[in-house]
């Protein structure tokens, strides 16, 4: 890990939630009818200008006083007038028009000779008289007065229709929101050939779909398939996939909603959606009901964690109630997901209800590698790409993280303007998913460069040195995410247990940068923090856990992330303060082990040390067959398959 950037530590990615974004409607109430109110207002207002701009068009016609219309008449520049009420409407000789009006309850002629127009010249306009009728005339005369009681009633019609809806809505506010897919809907249907890996979970739930399909033969003998299968395991290893390929196996109507959308502000909403929920279910049987996230409503009752408030407590109780209920006969199954099923309430655990649990693990390099070739579908590649080569150097990845890399290197590969996808394309991913992207505008001193050169170099001769660390497979200076530096280790060979001779050189990898920076140095940067932090929490879990203190000797005293056991609230404790003192001196001297450790090999391989560093701040990067050749150039044996077996 690198001066000024922290690099997250393994535990936190493994147990890391991908972000859900939720987008809530706004409800027809409150707020909604008043911003319904003021564009309808806007609209109005729009309507009075267009209306005003348009009635206000033929006001450019010159408007002339009788007196000129006299004199223009005995000129002779007059030719006809149309009167139209008490509105007269002069065209000349040159084809203008122009407007002036008469006297009320007076004739043109008369008007027109009073003020001198002889009869000679009079006769000589013509004179049309048009009658104001007609549906156009009465239409432009109402108008003014007709749009605003229009208007009027839209607004009194619009106001009442969202109080309708609102009120629709009160009524369904319990029913459930769950999503339903069909058995016949083709575009979402998942079987288990879309399912890699994951063999013992499928052979678990085969049955599930045998007994869905053919529940005569199970019942004829008196069996009673389970009721509730609860999916177990961590984030992005295909929870909700394998439920929905168990619905598109046996061709049954599937019901998915996740345990946050039970829980509502007001008391009995969420029992009322449960009710909701499995009618639904038993009208459509056979069916799949599949809440996601079940740990969000199914907590231990009565601690306080998670709330502890009325609405959630009942909306748990009438999940039990529903699921105690059901008879064989009903073919609805309930299947269930969580990552913490620490947390769950024993009532949801015992037998009658979520009486099998399914675990899924991390898929092996072969799983990763029938993962990657079901994400490689419709994805154009290159002839040097290398799928078993991808699944060797991705372990400890989720399904999730797998198709999140073969998404990045077909992003990657589009970026760049090309049709197909390289095999470096997929190894840059694998760190782009690790540990995030490049960050190349994130230019550093000398003086920085230097000292995470040799910081990042004091993790890899440490790794390399130590008999059960894993080797090195890249080392960079880049930086990446929210590193300024990483160095890739990888292990040969999956792995499901470790040891406390491996923790310890984890430990005393992770220290290498800090070792470095002290001694070499004389100083410390914010740098090692990360290391710091990753290195003290598996100290604390080697002693609280798993029991590798000498001292203390095998006792659990935490649970999972440093929390109490056995649902305790936050602030009690399984331990006295003066054990609490012992395991704080335990982790110190674990860490304090560790350092010696890594000081006495900084010491003795200080040429590889300067080599490696050297040569980082040349290339700033230096991959796996490179680093190897360092490593036999200085006497330093590499790390076989061979050699690992031989020290189990």
């Amino acid at each position: 890990m690198a001066p000024q950037d922290k690099q997250p530590d393994k535990e936190s990615q493994k147990n890391k939630k991908p972000l859900k974004i939720i987008i809530k409607k706004r409800g027809p109430g409150g707020g909604g009818l008043m911003n319904q109110g003021i564009l309808a207002l806007i609209i109005f207002l729009l309507l009075i200008s267009i209306y005003s701009a348009l009635s206000g068009l033929g006001s450019k016609t010159e408007e002339i006083s009788l007196s000129d219309l006299s004199n223009q008449i005995n000129q002779g520049l007059v030719t006809s007038v149309e009167v139209k009420g008490n509105d007269l409407s002069v065209k000349y000789g040159d084809n203008t028009i122009k407007v002036s009006k008469k006297e009320e309850n007076t004739a043109l002629t008369t008007t027109l000779k009073n003020y001198g127009v002889t009869g000679e010249q009079l006769s000589k306009v013509k004179i049309s008289v048009v009658s104001d009728q007609g549906f156009g005339y009465w239409i432009l005369s109402l108008a003014p007065i007709i749009l605003p009681i229009l208007f009027v009633v839209f607004f009194l019609w619009f106001l009442s229709r969202q109080v309708k809806g609102a009120g629709v809505q009160a009524f369904t506010f319990g029913q459930s929101k769950a999503r339903m897919i069909s058995p016949d809907d083709k575009s979402q249907k998942v079987t288990f050939k879309d399912v890699a890996g994951a063999k013992e979970a499928k052979e678990e739930l085969a049955e599930i779909v045998d007994f869905l399909k053919n529940p005569k033969k199970f019942l004829e003998i008196g069996a009673r398939i389970p009721k509730g299968i609860l999916l177990m395991g961590a984030p992005g290893t295909g929870k909700t996939l394998l439920a929905r390929a168990v619905a598109g196996e046996a061709g049954v109507s599937f019901f998915s909603i996740s345990g946050s959308e039970f829980v509502e502000m007001f008391v009995g909403v969420g029992a009322s959606r449960v009710r909701d929920l499995f009618d639904m279910a038993k009208r459509a049987a056979p069916a799949i009901i599949f809440v996601d996230e079940i740990d969000a409503v199914g907590r231990v009752r009565g601690t306080g964690v998670g709330g502890g408030n009325d609405e959630r407590e009942q909306t748990l109780n009438q999940i039990l109630v529903e699921m105690d209920g059901f008879e064989p006969n009903e073919k609805v199954i309930v299947m269930a997901a969580t990552n913490r099923p620490d947390v769950l309430d024993p009532a949801l655990l015992r037998p009658g209800r979520f009486d099998r649990r399914v675990t899924l693990d991390l898929p092996d390099r072969k799983d990763r590698e029938e993962i990657l070739l079901i994400h490689a579908r419709r994805k154009p590649f290159a002839e040097d790409v290398n799928l078993p080569l991808i699944a060797e150097r991705t372990p400890g990845f989720s399904g999730a993280d797998l198709y999140s890399l073969m998404n990045e290197a077909a992003i990657l590969a589009a970026r760049e303007n090309r049709n197909k996808v390289f095999q470096f394309d997929l190894i840059r991913s694998i760190e782009k998913v690790m540990l995030g992207p490049e960050r190349r505008s994130h230019i550093l001193s000398k003086t920085e460069k230097r000292l995470t050169a040799y910081h990042e170099a004091g993790h890899a001769v440490v790794a390399s040195v130590l008999q059960y660390a894993d080797p090195v497979h890249k080392i960079s200076i880049i930086s990446r995410g929210r590193a300024a530096g990483y160095v890739l280790k990888l292990p040969i060979e999956d792995k499901k247990l470790q040891s406390r001779k491996e923790f310890i050189d984890d430990i005393t990898v992770a220290l290498g940068g800090y070792v470095v920076e002290k001694n070499l140095f004389g100083d410390l940067t914010t740098g090692p923090s990360n290391d710091l932090q990753v290195s003290t929490a598996l100290a604390r879990d080697m002693v609280t856990k798993y029991g590798m203190s000498e001292k203390l000797g095998p006792v659990a005293l935490e649970g999972q992330g440093g929390k109490p056991l056995y649902g305790a609230s936050l602030d009690d404790r399984e331990y006295s303060e003066r054990v609490g003192a012992e395991i704080d001196a335990e982790v110190s001297k674990i860490m304090t082990g560790a350092m010696t450790k890594a000081e006495e090999l900084i010491v003795e391989h200080r040429k590889l040390l300067d080599a490696i560093a050297t040569r980082l701040i040349e290339v700033e990067t230096i991959e796996q067959k490179e680093f190897e050749d360092i490593l036999v150039h200085h006497g330093i044996p590499l790390k076989k398959k061979k050699d690992i077996e031989h020290q189990e």
